[in-house]
């Protein structure tokens, strides 16, 4: 609401389209219909201490500023990036005289991870005895950035970003207030709403800063884009959108869906993220899940990785891109990887066996007596330049760590395994 010395019109229009019950707000059906979470609180009459989690401009301020207005409790509203200790404790100071008033507080932190570990257990004892209903807000993966024993007491509620629905329905509450259409073509609306990426607030400010062009020309995508400013992807480079991204990037290798993954790189970088770190993940990808599939894929990724630092950005980039589309299309397997794995189990779980005798060079007379190296075989000096003794310890059954695939190189690789297998079968009698 306007002051009695401000006009309505003078204020943001995201002010002014601020919705004004919780009927209002769009994109969160999931978490407002009545048979939803916060649905069922407000049909109880009772509101627990929650976290918001969701991306910016998705309505978490103003679904907590609701929530307080249909449950009556004092709304009091802080910011973890201007607040402290001492802020914290006047209001829970205030709210324990409402309490003793009758009269309970909801108070709303927003950017709540930012506070420390022990700022946020002092939320702790007027969460659980009731003083404050707590909602907190915050952009970053609570399981990551809250105490468990803070998330423990609140119920996390995730908001989506807001959709094409969501979003046109805001545009269009946007144009009946400034009283007139943007001037956009249908393929200029699209692109707005694109430029938006789901933040509603974003979006409200475009649009206010479109409201004051005349009604002509029309604009199209191109023209539009002369007006605004491209807005930057959302991704932090050390938070949970990062690992969220090259976790879609790998596993769409894995899937071998060589256009998602190109789309994944694609996305990185335009947030900003270091190719280097890319040319790193990309080639421990080739050896995890190619591997002797396609003994050429780490070669690949090391000349890709090569040529970046040669080139740099913008041009090294191709190199990168290049890539990607050889890892996609190359054939997947993960049985070295596991074969390292399991041998590693194998490793701690014998401890200090020795190597059997026989493979022990004796450089000295005392060694030779003691039996080192006695009765190896020296394979070239065989027929099939293959001797087939055992090379595990002496205590320790045979293992089988690698069982290549019938894939790729493999294929070729299982046939040799195959091969030996059947004549140390052979020489040992077995055959």
């Amino acid at each position: 609401m306007a002051t009695l010395f401000e006009r309505d019109e003078d204020r943001p229009l995201a002010d002014r389209l601020r919705p004004r019950s919780l009927d209002e707000v769009v994109g969160q059906d999931h978490l407002l219909a009545p048979g939803a979470p916060l649905g069922r609180m407000l049909a109880a009459g009772r509101l627990v201490s929650i976290v918001l989690w969701g991306p910016p401009g998705c309505g978490k301020t103003t679904i907590a500023r609701l929530l307080a207005d249909r449950t009556s409790l004092t709304f009091e509203p802080l910011s973890a990036v201007f607040s402290g200790v001492a802020d914290l404790r006047k209001v829970f100071d205030a709210a324990r005289k409402r309490r003793a008033a009758g009269q309970g507080t909801l108070l709303f932190v927003d950017e709540i991870h930012r506070f420390n570990r022990a700022q946020q257990d002092g939320f702790l004892p007027y969460v659980e005895d009731g003083t404050v209903v707590l909602v907190g807000a915050t952009t970053e993966n609570p399981s990551f950035e809250l105490n468990g024993a803070l998330l423990s007491r609140c119920q996390v509620l995730v908001l989506h970003r807001l959709d094409e629905a969501a979003l046109e329905a805001l545009l269009a509450r946007a144009e009946a207030t400034i009283g007139h259409p943007l001037p956009l073509d249908a393929d200029a609306r699209a692109a707005l709403k694109a430029l938006a990426d789901g933040d509603g607030r974003y979006l409200l400010n475009l649009a206010e800063a479109l409201a004051s062009l005349p009604p002509q020309p029309v604009l199209d995508p191109q023209g539009l884009a002369g007006v605004v400013q491209r807005r930057a992807p959302a991704y932090d480079k050390d938070r949970e959108g990062h690992y969220n991204l090259i976790s879609a990037l790998h596993k769409s290798l894995r899937g071998s869906d060589t256009d998602a993954a190109l789309y994944w790189m694609a996305r990185m970088l335009a947030g900003g993220e270091d190719p280097l770190f890319l040319a790193r993940r990309l080639t421990r990808f080739a050896v995890e899940d190619i591997g002797l599939a396609d003994p050429n894929a780490v070669v690949q990724a090391l000349a890709a990785w090569d040529v970046y630092e040669r080139l740099g950005s913008p041009e090294g980039e191709l190199a990168l891109a290049q890539l990607v589309i050889y890892l996609g299309t190359a054939p997947k397997s993960n049985a070295a990887y596991r074969a390292f794995g399991a041998a590693m189990r194998a490793a701690k779980e014998t401890g200090s066996l020795m190597p059997p005798m026989h493979i022990l060079n004796a450089p000295t007379r005392m060694m030779k007596d003691l039996g080192y190296s006695k009765g190896y075989q020296y394979d070239h000096d065989t027929a099939e330049g293959f001797s087939g003794q055992n090379y595990f310890p002496d205590g320790m059954a045979r293992r089988t760590f690698y069982t290549p695939p019938e894939r790729g190189f493999e294929r070729e690789v299982r046939k040799r395994l195959e091969y030996w297998d059947r004549l140390r079968r052979q020489k040992q009698g077995e055959g």
